[in-house]
């Protein structure tokens, strides 16, 4: 692979770079008090990422996250749409870029012509300086535009927008706005919200607006009706469907979080929907596999619009190893198994 792509490893050696001369615990300090008050507590008129300091910081701390939560996303879109490719794409809240990484890795051998926009100019400033510093013709050519994200946004019709952990910043109203305005314009929506319940509801609130924009939902549910879980929720449950991405954890990260682990899991929620052609999965798994003597216990969203756990037993062969090795958010049944009766 060429050198120069934005894999995760040169998004973080990018990134090191951003605190040379910022004294260690300033930085801690400055992630710290980000992390507090930065998503869903300040108005989009008051930005908290000041100056370059908090912006350095805080894009050090969160962007490696936040891209392997996008690419994750859009791996399934790709999945669901393998033929498809944008030539453009817009950022909405894109900040120093993150999502725009994930999308020009996702499509490295064309790279759609993006354009980010957020409120924050010194988020848009060090975007802009990672993009060039990265040598990936998609990347040194985006445009970067501050906009405010509210309810008066307006964006030119595009192939592929990106709302990557913003939603929680915004008003009620903003949201659903931005999220109306994003259908309007694209031909596909990749939503992403934290890993959290409230996270979820907020996904799902902008999957039902996309549904009624007329956008089919290519991922990661495998169906276009309504939420199995939301309905369990509603009957006193109080479940939420997220799922996980593994990211290398930094020096700076350890030294917030303390621990030793030399990775965390990155927890998110998200949709992606088109007004194209995608054949989302059979199902889905939306728990870690509970790998048991002789089974794997499963816990699925299907395409009959239900929530259901399947049993794999080791006479089942081929697919008993395909379930030993499956991941949570993993399509089932993997591709080119042999999928038989569910046992009991």
């Amino acid at each position: 692979m060429n050198d120069t792509l934005p894999t995760a490893e040169a998004l973080r050696s990018a990134l090191a770079g951003l605190l040379d001369g910022l004294p260690p615990t300033q930085a801690a300090q400055a992630v710290e008090r980000l992390i507090v008050n930065y998503r869903g507590t300040t108005p989009t008129d008051a930005p908290v990422l000041r100056d370059r300091s908090d912006v350095a910081a805080y894009a050090a701390y969160r962007m490696p996250a936040t891209f392997e939560a996008v690419r994750s996303a859009l791996a399934a879109l790709r999945a669901a749409a393998p033929d498809w490719s944008p030539a453009t794409h817009t950022d909405i809240g894109g900040g120093t870029g993150a999502a725009s990484w994930a999308v020009a890795e996702a499509w490295e051998e064309d790279g759609p012509r993006t354009t980010v926009l957020d409120w924050a100019e010194p988020a848009l400033e060090l975007g802009r300086e990672l993009a060039v510093a990265s040598k990936v013709p998609a990347l040194s050519a985006a445009e970067w535009r501050r906009s405010r994200i509210s309810a008066a946004l307006r964006i030119e019709s595009t192939d592929l927008v990106t709302v990557s952990y913003v939603l929680k910043e915004l008003t009620a109203e903003d949201r659903a706005a931005v999220v109306t305005e994003a259908a309007r314009a694209a031909q596909a929506v990749v939503i992403v919200e934290p890993g959290t319940p409230d996270g979820y509801a907020r996904v799902i609130e902008a999957r039902d607006r996309l549904i009624e924009a007329g956008l089919e939902i290519a991922a990661p549910c495998p169906h276009s009706a309504a939420c199995p879980i939301t309905a369990l929720n509603e009957a006193g449950g109080s479940d939420w469907c997220h799922f996980s991405a593994r990211v290398s954890r930094s020096s700076l990260h350890r030294q917030v979080k303390g621990g030793s682990l030399p990775y965390e899991d990155e927890k998110f929620s998200y949709v992606a929907a088109v007004r194209f052609p995608a054949a989302p999965v059979a199902a889905r798994v939306t728990r870690k596999p509970q790998i048991r003597k002789g089974l794997v216990l499963l816990d699925l969203c299907t395409e009959a619009e239900e929530l259901r756990r399947e049993t794999v037993t080791k006479r089942r062969g081929t697919l008993y190893r395909a379930a030993r090795d499956v991941a949570w958010g993993d399509e089932w049944p993997p591709p080119h198994s042999t999928h038989g009766a569910s046992d009991a």
